[in-house]
């Protein structure tokens, strides 16, 4: 495949004032704020009763593309207003403008869905949270790793590795990318290590935890984790733009083309390669979902509201583990299926997703006041540096970050 250079493009933006004021009432949870900065000139807090700052998300979306993104999508709702934008470009050949509501890879959003079909699951009696993993897959689950509970998992506790999820640099992964992957060879491998941490002791996000929970999912319903996935929240949201691909590389209708910039060699120059086709088995039950900004909002808004999880068990998804962060020592903030931060004075709970050629972001604060989806064609998605788009329009939207919080463990080098 020939390497792709990015064309002009054109930014699109709309913005419409709500007039109604959404009555809820919901009780609020605990925060940590991961290491992030700022970008100049942005807002250090947003008023809660204040519309959002069309001045300050269209700068955000401004010059696309861009070496680090080809495309954005914004939807910024709640009660104090709405605000809709696009900007760079479907593809980087034809320089067409982006398809304001194209599908999109969503990434570990996916991981909201099955935390939240977990929890149902639990509401039905069906799944014990507190009871071990290894009670619902013993063929999988050795007894090194009995301890591990069905909570752990989803709030990233258990300790289990990564090891097996996937090639370790994009070039690596573009090479394989359409290799289809079995999740439970992956998770065999995964356990076949020693526990990064005692189950319940510190927290590190990735992939395996979700993997589990997915394979959970199917063994305790006897059914795949796409339908029942579909079956208890896509369909009954109406959700129509969203969907689990199984083993299709393709994305299905309207959508805006995705890159990465690889090396091909050696000393080789960076280039752009599209990424668009790939399969969705690398992240399962962890990243496969697709998606649109509007799809995302309306399942957001529904979960915040109590219309997907019920009752006390919707604030699993709220609650954060008293536990340090495995890496930095700072404080947990990973709950089930959700994150939480602190942006322009006010708490924010949501999920960032990455794919190859694709970014998301969804957040809101529990009274939905302000709610966020994002879509970014990142050339870097799967990166440790951080998207001036995805910051940008995040920071317009909530206000800027607080600074981190301190850690209070040891680092890890010293336990050993």
């Amino acid at each position: 495949m020939n390497p792709v250079r990015p064309r002009p493009g054109r930014a699109s933006t709309r913005r419409t004032v709500l007039a109604g004021v959404l009555a809820l009432a919901v009780a609020g949870g605990a925060a940590g704020a991961p290491p992030v900065s700022a970008a100049s000139g942005l807002p250090a807090a947003v008023g809660r009763a204040s519309p959002p700052d069309g001045a300050a998300l269209s700068a955000a979306l401004r010059g696309l593309p861009a070496p680090h993104a080809t495309a954005a999508l914004v939807r910024v709702g709640g009660r104090d207003g709405v605000w809709h934008g696009s900007a760079g470009v479907r593809d980087l050949e034809s320089g067409r403008p982006a398809v304001p509501g194209g599908r999109f890879r969503a990434g570990s959003v996916t991981k909201v869905f099955v935390a939240a079909a977990v929890l149902q699951l639990a509401g039905e009696g069906r799944i014990d949270l507190g009871a071990p993993v290894r009670s619902y897959l013993p063929e999988l689950i050795p007894a090194g790793y009995g301890a591990v509970t069905v909570r752990q998992l989803l709030n990233h506790t258990h300790g289990i590795p990564a090891a097996g999820e996937g090639p370790g640099t994009p070039e690596e992964a573009y090479a394989r990318r359409f290799e289809a992957r079995d999740p439970r060879e992956a998770v065999r491998r995964g356990v076949a290590q020693r526990p990064e941490f005692a189950p319940g002791t510190r927290q590190k996000y990735h992939n395996m935890g979700y993997t589990v929970a997915g394979l959970l999912i199917e063994r305790v319903t006897g059914d795949s984790y796409e339908r029942q996935i579909t079956r208890r929240i896509i369909r009954p949201l109406g959700l129509r733009d969203t969907y689990l691909p199984g083993d299709d590389v393709r994305i299905r209708g309207p959508h805006n083309r995705g890159y990465q910039t690889l090396r091909t060699g050696p000393g080789a120059a960076a280039e752009l390669r599209d990424v668009t086709l790939w399969h969705p088995s690398d992240g399962w039950a962890a990243g496969d979902l697709i998606s649109t900004t509007g799809d995302l909002e309306r399942f957001l808004v529904a979960l915040f509201r109590g219309r997907v999880v019920r009752g006390p068990l919707l604030e699993e998804m709220f609650t954060l583990p008293r536990v340090p962060d495995h890496t930095t020592c700072a404080p947990a903030v990973f709950g089930a299926g959700l994150s939480a931060v602190r942006l322009g004075g006010r708490e924010v709970w949501g999920k960032s997703g990455g794919r190859y050629g694709y970014g998301t972001l969804v957040a809101a604060d529990r009274e939905l006041s302000r709610t966020l989806v994002l879509s970014v064609n990142a050339t870097d998605a799967k990166s440790a540096r951080r998207n001036p788009v995805s910051d940008g329009v995040a920071f317009a939207a909530f206000g800027a970050p607080e600074p981190p919080v301190p850690g209070g463990c040891p680092p890890p080098a010293a336990l050993r």
